[in-house]
Formats: C-alpha cells, sequence, structure tokens
C-alpha cells in the first residue's frame, strides 16, 4: 500500500467537511423523499452527499474499493476498502432534528484503519485512525474508567431486535442496576463514549456503515467496540457493545449470564 493511514485520515476529513456542507444545503428544505428496497428513506442529500465523496476519494486513490449506502459496494477484494454512510440519521434530517451524521472509514487488509464522524448540525467532527488518538473538534478524548454496573451511565439505541430475543430480560438486569440510562443513539452516544460523557453503547439493527468510522474512534480513545456477541466488528455486523474494556467485560458477561 503506497498511501499511509493519515493520508487517508486527512483525505477521509476532507471529503466529510465537504459532505457537511452539503447535507446543510439541503437541511430544513422541502425533500423529495423516496423509500428503498429495505424500507429505508432516501433523498436527493444523501445521494448528493456520496457522490461527492465518492469522487473525491476515488481521485485521490483511484485503486481502492468503495462501499456506500447509497450506490453499493465495488472493489470489497482490494487491499483499502472504504465504507461511506454519507448521511446516517436520515430519518432525523427529514424531521428536521440534528441527529445525523457522515460516516467515512477504511477498511486496510480487513481492519479498520480510519475513521471519521462530522455531524454538522451539532458541529462536532469525530475522527481517529489505528495510528493516532481520537479527537472531538481537534480535542484529544479518552473513554472513562469504569468497572462497576453501579458507576456506569449505559446508552441504548436501535434495539428492536434485542426486545424481541431471549437476551432483553438481561438487557433489563443491566439497566436496573445502571447509575443512569439513556438512548441518545446515532452519532451521538459514540462521540459521547469516547469523550467519557457516557461510559457503554448497545445496540442492534444497525450495519457496518453505520458503526465503522465510530468503532475506530472509540478504539482509537481506549475503548473496547464488539458485537453483541463478543465478536469483532466486520462486514457483517449487525450489533454493538461498546464501552471500556473492563466495563465492556461485564457487560458481555451479564447479557450471556
Amino acid at each position: 500500500m503506497s498511501e499511509s493511514v493519515e493520508e487517508m485520515l486527512v483525505a477521509a476529513k476532507q471529503a466529510a467537511e465537504a459532505a457537511a456542507a452539503v447535507l446543510m444545503r439541503h437541511y430544513g428544505t422541502d425533500l423529495d423523499v423516496r423509500t428503498k428496497g429495505d424500507g429505508s428513506p432516501v433523498t436527493e442529500a444523501d445521494e448528493a452527499a456520496e457522490k461527492l465523496i465518492r469522487e473525491q476519494l476515488a481521485g485521490q486513490f483511484p485503486r481502492h474499493g468503495f462501499y456506500g449506502e447509497e450506490g453499493g459496494a465495488e472493489g470489497l477484494d482490494r487491499e483499502v476498502v472504504w465504507l461511506v454512510d454519507p448521511l446516517d440519521g436520515t430519518k432525523s434530517f427529514v424531521r428536521r432534528t440534528g441527529f445525523f451524521s457522515t460516516q467515512i472509514a477504511a477498511m486496510v487488509r480487513g481492519e479498520l484503519a480510519v475513521g471519521v464522524s462530522a455531524a454538522p448540525a451539532f458541529r462536532e467532527t469525530a475522527w481517529a485512525s489505528s495510528e493516532s488518538p481520537a479527537n472531538l473538534n481537534g480535542r484529544p478524548v479518552v473513554v472513562r474508567e469504569v468497572t462497576t454496573l453501579e458507576h456506569a451511565s449505559i446508552s441504548t439505541g436501535n434495539i428492536g431486535s434485542l426486545a424481541r430475543s431471549d437476551r432483553w430480560p438481561a438487557l433489563g438486569r443491566i439497566l436496573g442496576r445502571a447509575e443512569r440510562t439513556r438512548g441518545y443513539g446515532d452519532f451521538c452516544h459514540y462521540h459521547m463514549l469516547a469523550a467519557g460523557k457516557v461510559d457503554a453503547v448497545i445496540e442492534s439493527d444497525v450495519n457496518i456503515l453505520d458503526i465503522a468510522a465510530l468503532t475506530v474512534i472509540v478504539r482509537a480513545a481506549g475503548g473496547l467496540v464488539t458485537d453483541l456477541e463478543g465478536n469483532p466488528i466486520g462486514l457483517e455486523t449487525t450489533s454493538v457493545l461498546a464501552a471500556s474494556p473492563a466495563l465492556h467485560a461485564l457487560l458481555l458477561e451479564t447479557l450471556h449470564g
């Protein structure tokens, strides 16, 4: 690989900034909202932002693969693959709430190596790489070390399939013991986790494009990110358990106890 991880991080930040400008031009306007085959909404803002990101990254890294929420996958077998959700939180975007973001990650030889999460309505951008610390708006951030549920602030999101599973009672035991529970959701609780403002994130019903960049950021901040079974995050991941290492172990044990 001729390009360095840090070169890719710079390019991802530039692409996210450009996409954020596109999204904010559309935000709060009358949008043509269509429904995709999977039942999720899409607008011209999603498509325009992804087109811009793809053009910028392909122009700089023509040999890389690309997997986008709107345009699909191309070159997943290549050494570097970009994972992009240009508008994560389209429903929030359409409803004119600020819980939306642009997610850009790079996977190098199957390992997540670069992550940028830009939330323009919140004026927040978080980024990290496998070779650099986590940053939120240019400030280094780290997760908070918590070793007991009774001292933990836990955020949940997208837990529909978890609610329908036999793990639902276990989640109830976790939340019943936690110091504080909230459901910030989307990019927001991962930014907060990386910055030590919440201590764990529990989610189901996600895909890799939702969480790839956020996984890089939380890991670089000192957190541990797996799925709810404790498996590493990968292209087929559909759930998340993220926390400081000690709390993660306790949460995983409780979920499977």
